[in-house]
């Protein structure tokens, strides 16, 4: 039997960690790191990579029909846990300066996290099989009208949410080759 949630303690569990190490480094340093510090930089690295692996490699998945390589349910955690993990490295990433195309790709940043909560709780609402399949009725008039919509509510959230999605990671390499810019190449 699955474990349901686990992949949110875990997200937690992580997020936990790192703002741990975050206080440390607070506290040596007595001063939040600087976004374009060696640490910043850390942050702001290894929560876009997460954050690129969450869209990437679960959206590769969903739609290989053929693949082996783990169940739905067990890539829609990997989604999950990355989908929360990585935008809090870069949310501390920011130094708490949400100023220009940075302060937009935080707050698109915070509007597809919320987004996602949207849709977790949606997903939650269609009855699925131990590998996370759709299952066509589930049974019962009533049962089926909330199966329908459901259904047509997921529809709706994937509209918004993909978009928004593309909205953010368009800002997120902007952002990313203007810093590489203007940090590197004009000094």
């Amino acid at each position: 039997m699955r474990r349901k949630g686990r992949e949110i303690w875990l997200s937690l569990l992580a997020i936990i960690l790192i703002t741990a190490i975050y206080a440390t480094v607070v506290l040596l340093t007595k001063s939040i790191p600087a976004a374009s510090g060696l640490f910043g930089h850390l942050l702001g690295v290894l929560g876009f990579v997460l954050m690129l692996l969450t869209e990437i490699l679960y959206s590769l998945r969903k739609r290989s029909r053929r693949a082996i390589w783990g169940s739905m349910f067990e890539w829609l955690q990997f989604h999950i846990f990355t989908g929360l993990v990585g935008p809090f490295m870069v949310l501390l990433h920011t130094s708490w300066k949400f100023n220009g195309l940075a302060g937009i790709t935080t707050l698109l940043t915070i509007i597809i996290v919320a987004s996602g909560f949207v849709g977790r709780y949606i997903y939650t609402m269609i009855p699925r099989t131990v590998d996370g399949a759709e299952l066509e009725t589930a049974g019962g008039q009533i049962q089926g009208a909330v199966l329908a919509r459901a259904r047509r509510m997921m529809a709706i959230w994937h509209a918004v949410h993909i978009p928004i999605g593309m909205a953010l990671f368009t800002a997120a390499f902007i952002h990313i080759a203007a810093a590489l810019y203007y940090a590197t190449l004009l000094r």
